[in-house]
C-alpha cells in the first residue's frame, strides 16, 4: 500500500444579493455583496497563511462562484491559475421558488414543506413553466449546453446526477495524476460531492451545512477514503456561520 494522498480545497460562495434577502436563488445570476466579496477574501487570505497551493481550478457559470475564486486567488496571488467553468457545478435548479423569499414560503407553505423543498432529497420544488423568464433554456449563459441536460426545476438527487459523474470524469483523474484542485461553488453542488466523498446517506447529507466563503480541505488516501477533513480559518466564525446556514428556511 504506498502512502499517496491527495488534497481537495471546496468553498461555497460568499453571501449574494440573493442570500442576504433570504430568496430561493438556484440558477439566477446574482452577485456577491461587499460581505460576500470580504468573506472569500478572508478564505484566500486563511488558505495563504495555512501554505495552501493548487494547479487547478473549477467553478461554475454563476458570478457569484465565479467572483468567490477570483477573490480566493487575488489573496494567493494566482490569478494565472487555469480554471475551468462547468454549469454541472451550478447551485440547484430552484424551479419556481426562484425569487420567492425563504421566510414568506415557510409562512405561506410551512416550515415543514419549505425544509421539504430545501433539503428533501428526492422532492424537486415546483417547475418552471417553459418559456419562464427563468427557464435555463431561453438564457444565453447556457447556449451550449444540450436542451434535455437543462432543468426546469432539481432536487439534490438530481444536482448530484450531474455533478458527480463530472468530478468523476474530470476532476478525480486530474487529482490522481498529482494536481492540487480547488472548487469553487454552490451549497447544493458541494453538497453533492461531500455526500459521495463521506459516504453519507441521503438522511444525513440533509444535515449538513457548508458555511459561505469558508475553506474546507479534504485529504483521501489512494483508494477515495476521507482520511482529513477540516475548515480553514476561525474556529468560532465558522461555527456561527453553520447555524446561519442551518435557520435559513425558517419563518420570521
Amino acid at each position: 500500500m504506498s502512502d499517496k494522498t491527495m488534497t481537495l480545497v471546496i468553498i461555497r460562495h460568499g453571501e449574494s444579493e440573493w442570500n442576504k434577502l433570504n430568496l430561493f436563488t438556484g440558477w439566477t445570476d446574482v452577485d456577491l455583496t461587499e460581505t460576500g466579496q470580504q468573506e472569500a477574501h478572508a478564505g484566500g487570505k486563511a488558505l495563504k497563511e495555512a501554505g495552501y497551493d493548487f494547479d487547478l481550478c473549477y467553478t461554475s457559470y454563476l458570478k457569484r462562484a465565479i467572483h468567490t475564486l477570483n477573490c480566493v486567488l487575488d489573496e494567493l496571488d494566482r490569478n494565472w491559475l487555469p480554471v475551468t467553468k462547468t454549469w454541472r457545478l451550478n447551485e440547484r435548479h430552484y424551479g419556481a421558488l426562484q425569487g420567492l423569499n425563504k421566510a414568506d414560503a415557510a409562512a405561506e407553505h410551512g416550515e415543514d414543506q419549505v425544509k421539504i423543498w430545501r433539503r428533501s432529497f428526492d422532492v424537486q420544488p415546483p417547475a418552471l413553466e417553459p418559456g419562464d423568464e427563468r427557464d435555463p433554456h431561453t438564457l444565453e449563459m447556457f447556449r451550449d449546453v444540450p436542451a434535455e441536460d437543462l432543468p426546469y426545476t432539481e432536487c439534490l438527487k438530481d444536482t448530484i446526477a450531474r455533478a458527480w459523474p463530472y468530478f468523476e470524469s474530470e476532476i478525480k483523474p486530474q487529482m490522481e495524476a498529482g494536481k492540487r484542485v480547488l472548487i469553487a461553488a454552490h451549497g447544493n453542488s458541494l453538497r453533492a460531492l461531500v455526500m459521495q466523498f463521506e459516504k453519507l446517506t441521503p438522511e444525513e447529507i440533509l444535515e449538513v451545512n457548508i458555511p459561505t466563503g469558508v475553506p474546507c480541505s479534504y485529504t483521501f488516501d489512494e483508494d477515495w477514503n476521507v482520511i482529513d477533513k477540516h475548515y480553514i480559518g476561525d474556529p468560532e466564525t465558522i461555527a456561527a456561520k453553520i447555524d446561519a446556514v442551518a435557520n435559513q428556511g425558517k419563518a420570521k
